[in-house]
């Protein structure tokens, strides 16, 4: 006849491999700081002053196109 003994040990090993192979979910703070692109509004002022100006330009020589 088997012993039960080495099933026990048998079961408490495999629970204990199963246990181990759980899927872990880690949070954590980024390495680089989180930056934010504000060129888009620098842009846009620059582009309504030269529009200006191109139609002032345009305004006082009408024939250049």
């Amino acid at each position: 006849m088997r012993s039960s003994v080495p099933m026990a040990v048998l079961a408490f090993c495999v629970a204990g491999l199963l246990a181990a192979c759980e899927p872990t979910v880690k949070v954590a703070a980024p390495s680089e700081p989180i930056t934010f692109n504000v060129n888009i509004k620098l842009d846009a002022e620059v582009r309504v002053k030269l529009e200006e100006t191109a139609k002032k330009d345009i305004e006082s020589n009408p024939n250049v196109f």
